[in-house]
């Protein structure tokens, strides 16, 4: 008789929650649509950020972009929030990109893209699906690896003379490439 009570009260708590968890999405999305957030994805929008690149190159899409190019892109689109000398716009919350060599051990580590970072591709991913701030996924491939080419060349990561693309993504060695220690799950090299 009381192992009935205690399953009939976990039935009843288990429906209760489900319930409460439905009426909240429910008022989730009639606040959407009241005040206007949110709207639908459409296959184009997922396709600008639908992307995987890996650290070896592989998923990278075609495309190149010099110093040059990215200094035009970044000064455009990026210099509002992270600053004309890459050190980043605290008030509009733009991080600082570069700077912060050997800090990350220290009582003021700073994290940033020469720092931090162990894959050139790690920036390339980051930049095309979730910058610029105020339109995310709006940068063309080329735009990404332009501005790519640019950060690095300021980081003194390579030189200004580089051209930016998959396989010379997959070649750039960061200056923290060794500083993580390897995950030795089985799952996380399930790549698709």
């Amino acid at each position: 008789m009381f192992a009935m009570s205690v399953r009939a009260a976990l039935v009843v708590l288990a429906t209760m929650l489900c319930l409460i968890i439905a009426a909240g999405t429910a008022i989730a999305q009639e606040d959407n649509r009241r005040f206007g957030f949110g709207s639908a994805v459409g296959e184009a929008e997922i396709a600008k950020v639908d992307i995987d690149v890996m650290p070896d190159g592989r998923g990278a899409p075609p495309g190149e972009g010099s110093y040059q190019q990215g200094k035009e892109v970044y000064e455009a689109k990026c210099a509002a929030c992270h600053g004309p000398d890459l050190q980043g716009v605290k008030e509009a919350g733009g991080a600082p990109l570069i700077g912060g060599r050997g800090t990350l051990d220290s009582d003021s580590p700073e994290k940033t893209v020469e720092s931090y970072w162990p894959y050139a591709s790690t920036l390339f991913d980051y930049t095309k699906r979730a910058m610029p701030f105020d339109a995310p996924g709006s940068l063309t491939d080329a735009e990404v690896y332009a501005v790519v080419a640019f950060i690095l060349a300021e980081a003194n990561i390579v030189d200004r003379s580089a051209t930016m693309n998959a396989e010379a993504l997959a070649l750039v060695e960061m200056p923290n490439r060794n500083g993580f220690i390897p995950d030795s799950r089985p799952d996380v090299y399930d790549y698709r």
